[in-house]
């Protein structure tokens, strides 16, 4: 199934470090089937705060994904990221074609884990 590292980024100080490392992860991601899905832009505050960039880059699954991110390549230039901006990372999986959104209700540690308000 198909794997993302979604990571939020703020405070980013877009210097001589952030450059080399945007030059430097595409080469880190190749290898692994890795690909930007989306990578910042111009977004559309709908609700709540949303404080900095949105970044997802799609695995063909979490295996891969994990690879990526342990890999001498990418830790190798994890730091220039890390020194100069904050933010969170995690690696999720994707869902299938034929989801609903009553699924998670059945899913450990997913909704049907929490009791219903009121119920």
């Amino acid at each position: 199934m198909t794997s993302y590292a979604v990571a939020r980024l703020h405070q980013v100080e877009m210097g001589p470090d952030i450059v080399a490392y945007l030059e430097a992860i595409d080469a880190t991601l190749a290898p692994f089937g890795g690909r930007f899905l989306i990578h910042g832009g111009d977004k559309e505050q709908l609700e709540g705060a949303w404080p900095g960039d949105l970044i997802v880059i799609g695995f063909p699954d979490r295996v891969a994904a994990r690879a990526w991110y342990a890999s001498p390549a990418y830790q190798a230039i994890l730091p220039l990221r890390t020194r100069n901006s904050q933010g969170d990372v995690i690696l999720i999986d994707g869902v299938g074609d034929d989801h609903r959104a009553t699924d998670i209700l059945s899913q450990p540690g997913g909704a049907g884990a929490h009791p219903v308000a009121g119920g």
